[in-house]
This record gives C-alpha cells, sequence and structure tokens, in this order.
C-alpha cells in the first residue's frame, strides 16, 4: 500500500526533508550522491532525519564510518551498520530496509552504478514502506567518481573547498526531478558554528576545474 501523501499529493508536494534552505530532498524516493565529500552529505542529511539510519557498506570496502568524526553532526549510535558479503546483497538490504518502513534514512556506499531496474526497485519498496511502516524512508546511493545511478530522484556532488578559510564544500546539484541544475558554498565560520549554504555560480568540482585548466 502507498502512502497517502505519496499517491494524492502532486510530486512537489510530497514530504521532503530539508538539508539548509532551498535544498531538500524527496522522502519516498531515493537519490544519489558522488564527489570526494560523499559520504559528509550522508552524515548532515542524517542529522536531520530520526534514527536509526541504516547504513550499507560492502564488507569487503575499507572505508567505514569515524565515529569521532560523525559526532559533530550527529550521534554514532544513531546509526545500524550492515556489511553484506556480495556485491548484490548491497542492494537487496537496502530495497528490504526500505520496504519495512523501519528506519527514515537508509544509505548504501556501493563501488559502482546500478542500472535502471534495481533503481526502479528501489522507488517501489520506498513507497512500500512510506504505507506499511511507521515513516515514510529515503534512500540515498553513495557513489564514486561523478556519480551515474540510473533512474535516481536526484543528484548531488559534495567535493571539499580548499581555497578558502571559511567555505568548507561545495555542493552541486547535477540532476534533479523537478529542479535545476545548481551549485551552493557550504560555509562554517568556525567549527562551533552552524554550517550555512550560500548559492554560488554554477560551477565543476575544483578536482575536475583542475583537469580542465
Amino acid at each position: 500500500m502507498t502512502h497517502p501523501l505519496l499517491s494524492r499529493a502532486p510530486h512537489r508536494d510530497r514530504p521532503a526533508v530539508s538539508l539548509f534552505d532551498g535544498i531538500s530532498l524527496t522522502c519516498g524516493r531515493v537519490h544519489e550522491c558522488a564527489g570526494l565529500a560523499r559520504r559528509t552529505f550522508a552524515v548532515l542529511l542524517a542529522a536531520k532525519m530520526s534514527a536509526p539510519v541504516f547504513w550499507i557498506t560492502p564488507a569487503w570496502a575499507t572505508d567505514r564510518l569515524n565515529p569521532e568524526g560523525v559526532h559533530p553532526f550527529v550521534k554514532p549510535q544513531n546509526f545500524i551498520h550492515l556489511s553484506p558479503r556480495r556485491p548484490e546483497d548491497a542492494l537487496w538490504c537496502m530495497e528490504e530496509v526500505l520496504r519495512s518502513g523501519a528506519a527514515a534514512l537508509v544509505v548504501a556506499d556501493i563501488p559502482g552504478y546500478p542500472a535502471l531496474t534495481p533503481v526502479r526497485r528501489l522507488h517501489l519498496a520506498a513507497e512500500t514502506g512510506a504505507g506499511e511502516g511507521r515513516c515514510v524512508p529515503l534512500g540515498l546511493l553513495l557513489t564514486p567518481g561523478d556519480g551515474g545511478a540510473q533512474g535516481v530522484e536526484s543528484r548531488w556532488m559534495l567535493t571539499p573547498c580548499h581555497n578558502t578559510e571559511k567555505s568548507k564544500w561545495l555542493l552541486n546539484r547535477t540532476r534533479a526531478r523537478t529542479d535545476p541544475m545548481k551549485s551552493w558554498a557550504l560555509h562554517q565560520k568556525d567549527w562551533r558554528s552552524p554550517l550555512t549554504a550560500h548559492p554560488v555560480p554554477p560551477q565543476l568540482p575544483p578536482e575536475k576545474a583542475q583537469k580542465q585548466a
């Protein structure tokens, strides 16, 4: 059964999670984030959502969340970690958790790009979870390079900024169903201050700009 907010409301009126002013992700759908700081994007999103957060990483992966690095943004105990042993099981785990509706956020940190059919299955699972679970779940795929999962609701890229003192990251929205491409600089005055997002002209991440220079 599909959640009534998903079945009756226009797409733009579906429930969404606001990451910053003007930056939101639609619930009941699956999104993608790439870039060197993609895991930071997921942690920032987790800080806006209720626990638990399911974090799926293949068992052979060497990059893991550092509790000390997560702690300034969200409590490490909010995360439930799953480590499937086979490549195909990462998306299967994500699908099952989304379908259960047991968690508001499900993150899959994967080494490649899912095809269209698996992503459609994830969208359907999220809608089923919205109707049968306790929340309207949101799925987030973390992918390498510039991203490339087919059929995602939106695609983001988060990269570190090294050229200024206050700008910590550059956030690019490179694909969205209803919104245009856009870029923001994420600022933080000091470690005690909150992050703020300031729109900037659409631009390439630093490493891509260097390649084209």
